[in-house]
């Protein structure tokens, strides 16, 4: 692995307290996989070091989808403008009975393509035939978070089949995969089965990245049949004891957040809010999360409820959800939203001091982003522009672990066209609904 240089970056770095800050003309020295320094440019380079002229790009943590279910692009737009119960029970449930180990490792492929296209370095992934969306990322050099997503229905032994792949790939691809327990939600795994969950995450030494309190539809039966919401159940059977990724939180009460509060060195909430918008979903509580300490980080969810896997989307809608839900612009300003981006969204995969900062001893995942475009002109507020201008297609370079995966929109790692073209191979036999094939009903 080369020694590099990026040379003459806008950088996106922390300030004293750790806040996403621009500075301006800065070089980024990297040895291995890790930053050494970022400090004023004009230094001339060690005889050693592989040198990237940024030419005043900007530089910024790779970003971090920290909840997605990546093969499912495989299904792109064919669950459209209807509620969540048909979206589930009549769409992609059906859908999904037709997949492949085969069909998971291209389509795994394919997302991982956008993903790197858009800037994203790591995703925590909660899918199907996992060990097939590992050797893709293996070979992608990405980073990555995954769990074999699990129903209570398929009875204990699927759930040793989760683990087993857990344990499989734990550290795997030179420690560039974490591997989690991933029982699906409260209400499609019983208590016995998340007690369960929980003893083979301690006994491996991972955590659990499970849905929970999607929509407040959801906490409402909860309370109804059981007098506790999701959140409730969750500590209950022990789920909040190990490291937990919370997907969405739309259905948030007050107390579950004051719950949360007491697990949150551990425990944070992937947030998604494009599919949010589209399935009518309501809104994660983010102000009073923050303030409870909880961490919230970014996610793009499927493409099936969000039709892209772009993360500066995801931060755009954000920002612009949390002020129009508190009708104050003032709520969720910008250097908070690039936290939730960055330190945030690291810290709900439990990497806060390892990722997310463009700082000595962090891991060299970054990405380098033009903007030169017209809808970044004038660059008076490039902070701004992250937020509220910047296109997943501005990303030019990808590093991830020290290493360039993508430069100057050149994939490094993946074959672009046969991916398209062995997904293509599937599309037919895929997007057919088979009457009386569902892997799971939803029924909150």
């Amino acid at each position: 692995m080369p020694n590099t240089l990026i040379r003459n970056c806008h950088a996106l770095v922390p300030d004293a307290r750790g806040v996403p800050t621009l500075a301006r003309n800065q070089d980024i020295l990297i040895r291995g996989n890790r930053i050494e320094a970022v400090r004023p440019t004009g230094q001339p380079p060690e005889p050693d070091l592989e040198v990237i002229e940024a030419r005043e790009r900007l530089a910024m943590p790779g970003l971090i989808n920290t909840h997605s279910h990546v093969p499912m692009v495989l299904f792109r737009g064919l669950a459209e403008d209807v509620p969540i119960e048909r979206w589930f029970n009549e769409f992609i449930w059906p859908l999904e009975s037709n997949l492949t180990e085969e069909a998971v490792y291209w389509g795994m492929q394919l997302g991982l393509i956008e993903m790197i296209e858009g800037g994203v370095t790591t995703v925590a992934d909660h899918y199907f035939f996992m060990d097939q969306a590992a050797r893709a990322v293996e070979a992608a050099g990405t980073r990555a978070h995954l769990g074999w997503a699990v129903f209570g229905s398929r009875g204990l032994g699927a759930l040793e089949e989760t683990a087993a792949f857990a344990q499989r790939w734990k550290n795997g691809a030179d420690g560039r995969i974490t591997t989690w327990m991933a029982p699906h939600a409260p209400y499609t795994c019983d208590d016995g089965f998340l007690r369960a969950s929980v003893e083979h995450a301690k006994k491996l030494g991972v955590g659990i990245h499970i849905h929970a309190s999607e929509e407040m539809n959801q906490t409402r039966a909860s309370l109804e049949k059981r007098e506790m919401t999701p959140i409730q159940v969750l500590d209950d059977t022990g789920v909040l004891s190990v490291p937990t990724i919370i997907a969405h939180g739309c259905g948030l009460l007050p107390e579950d957040t004051q719950r949360l509060s007491r697990y949150k060195d551990h425990v944070g909430i992937a947030h998604a809010p494009k599919t949010y918008l589209k399935l009518a979903m309501g809104l994660t509580p983010i102000p009073a999360l923050r303030r409870a300490g909880i961490p919230v980080g970014l996610a793009t969810d499927g493409a099936v409820s969000n039709n892209t896997l772009d993360i500066f989307e995801s931060l755009r809608l954000m920002a612009m959800m949390q002020k129009h839900d508190a009708s104050d612009p003032e709520v969720l300003p910008i250097p908070e939203a690039l936290d939730i981006a960055t330190r945030g969204s690291a810290a709900v995969l439990g990497m806060r001091d390892r990722l997310g900062q463009l700082a000595p001893g962090f891991l060299a995942d970054l990405i380098l982003v033009d903007t030169s475009g017209a809808h970044w002109q004038p660059p008076h507020n490039l902070a701004a522009g992250l937020v509220y201008s910047a296109r997943a297609s501005d990303v030019q370079t990808v590093m991830v672990d020290g290493r360039v995966i993508m430069r100057d929109r050149q994939l490094l790692t993946i074959d672009k066209a046969r991916v398209l073209t062995e997904v293509a191979s599937h599309m037919e036999r895929l997007a057919r609904r088979v009457p009386g094939a569902r892997i799971q009903t939803y029924k909150p």
